[in-house]
């Protein structure tokens, strides 16, 4: 802790002549009376152990999503907000030729003013389905970003009808700043970084996180387990417990992977799972050996995993094809993870689904910048899936979101279109880790008589585990379930630190259409009923 102090003190006086140029620069070209200095803008000057815990206060990682503030067309068509920096702002579009290209240029006009302090800023996102830049400004003036030309007709077009859209960074620079401070732990596969998963999911989802007695593992009898029985997973520091924890936070599921038991005639137990790392370090579909499975998760999975073990309800394993399952199983095997519809099973709805601020406008934009960064994945994690929703063969995401527009729809109606279960991509079928044990269990008969209006890519693992398919007596689960534990979960945790939370487990019967049309807001991720 004393490093610590030093390292920080000393980074002051090191930094305080640069500190001291920049507001003597800054305050030279202040252009309005306002108050010279915002104690939020200077905190994070102070030493650590002062200015974090006021910081932890005022961000957290969701101040890094930029807000959606309006599209621009044209110099009639003018856009207002609040910024988090400047309380008054406008824009408006202006189309020209400077360049002498083909379709000519534009000049997208902001006026910024009213600032809160003389020490603040705002950051700014401008999209197309072509292009995605920023800028930000800290003087009270009109600025300007020039556009030299577009890139063709269909972008020129784009603009001229839907405009160009604005994001606001709403924490502001140091906001944002102080909001990656909290991202980045996510994904480091460190103490720290597990305390952060944990700190965000309680924060963000009221997840609570007990600790459990130990041993932190169960000695599990292969007799007790039946073909059908289900595996959820929590993995919760390192690169996977950073991407489960995004995961969960926008579905409401309190489990990030899932995979499901196999027995053979022969009393042989396999674990079958979408998602399972090969020897190349891909992601494809396994049914591998139980004690193989277990001694990965045991010893070599540093991602901290929580498991639990829901049993299947006698009656419904009595419905349980084994033969039709496995089948399945065989014929999936060696196929890749599916993330073409990994996106879409979470999202349903126009407005419903997207922890403020993000919307779908902001989604066509991250999903602007990642396919121009690396078009192959694009393909692979929307493109397709896109197609398939338009009707459409080929297109890339630009090409999609204009032709959206000649189809008179939008993109967030686009995105809410069910996933069908008998779509074919390019490499086959698409299953994630939740949808391939739920095709499981619909060929093994679980869904009958209403399989055929059931679309198990559009579940999310909130969804399976909420599924009244699991045993609801405790005296019938296995005699070494939370044996340790001095608190009976109505399931069996059989590895993790945690006691592992599943609201609503086991709490619905399938119907028609289940999971289509639902949304799933934080923090308490209501549901209307039959959605």
């Amino acid at each position: 802790m004393a490093s610590s102090s030093s390292s920080s003190s000393s980074f002051f006086v090191r930094c305080f002549p640069l500190l001291f140029f920049f507001f003597f620069f800054f305050f030279s070209h202040v252009q309005a009376v306002k108050s010279p200095i915002h104690p939020r803008d200077v905190l994070p000057l102070l030493p650590r152990q002062v200015s974090w815990p006021i910081l932890n206060s005022l961000n957290s990682a969701i101040d890094l999503l930029p807000a959606f503030v309006g599209s621009v067309s044209s110099q009639n068509h003018i856009v207002s907000w609040k910024g988090a920096c400047f309380y008054e702002n406008t824009a408006w579009m202006e189309f020209h030729n400077k360049s002498g290209s083909e379709f000519g240029g534009g000049t997208l006009h902001i006026k910024v003013s009213k600032a809160h302090s003389w020490t603040c800023l705002d950051l700014y996102l401008f999209a197309t389905p072509y292009r995605v830049t920023w800028d930000y400004y800290f003087l009270s003036r009109e600025h300007t970003l020039e556009i030299d030309k577009w890139e063709d007709r269909a972008e020129y077009e784009y603009v001229k009808n839907k405009g160009i859209s604005i994001f606001l960074m709403q924490a502001g620079m140091l906001g944002t700043l102080e909001a990656l401070w909290e991202v980045f732990p996510l994904f480091t596969n460190t103490g720290w970084g597990e305390s952060a998963n944990l700190g965000f999911l309680k924060k963000h989802m009221g997840a609570s996180f007990e600790s459990r007695p130990q041993p932190w593992y169960t000695n599990i009898s292969v007799d007790d387990i039946h073909s059908g029985d289900f595996l959820v997973i929590s993995k919760i520091r390192g690169r996977w417990g950073g991407f489960e924890t995004l995961e969960k936070w926008v579905t409401g599921s309190y489990a990030g992977h899932s995979a499901v038991f196999l027995k053979d005639f022969e009393g042989k137990l396999w674990v079958g799972e979408s998602g399972h790392e090969n020897e190349k370090g891909e992601d494809i579909i396994a049914v591998i050996p139980w004690d193989e499975w277990w001694d990965l998760e045991l010893n070599k999975d540093d991602s901290n995993p929580q498991i639990a073990l829901l049993p299947l309800h006698p009656d419904v394993r009595a419905k349980f094809n084994e033969t039709a399952a496995w089948e399945y199983a065989l014929s999936m095997a060696g196929k890749p993870y599916g993330y073409h519809n990994m996106l879409f099973s979470w999202i349903d709805t126009i407005d419903g689904n997207y922890p403020p601020p993000l919307d779908a406008h902001l989604v066509a934009s991250a999903m602007t910048v990642w396919s121009k960064m690396q078009p192959e994945y694009a393909a692979n994690l929307w493109n397709e899936a896109l197609n398939k929703r338009l009707g459409t063969k080929g297109l890339d995401l630009s090409d999609i979101l204009v032709e959206i527009e000649k189809h008179g729809s939008s993109f967030d109606q686009l995105l809410t279109i069910p996933e069908q279960d008998d779509w074919l991509y390019s490499d086959g079928k698409s299953t994630s880790c939740i949808a391939f044990v739920l095709e499981m269990y619909k060929e093994a008969g679980l869904f009958d008589p209403i399989a055929d209006l059931i679309q198990v890519t559009e579940f999310t693992i909130k969804d399976a585990y909420t599924l009244r398919f699991f045993e609801n007596n405790s005296s019938r689960l296995p005699k070494w379930c939370n044996d340790a534990d001095n608190v009976k979960l109505p399931y069996c945790q059989i590895l993790g630190k945690y006691r592992m939370e599943l609201p609503g487990f086991n709490s619905m019967d399938p119907y028609p259409h289940m999971n289509e049309r639902c949304p799933s807001k934080p923090p308490k991720y209501s549901r209307p009923p039959n959605c």
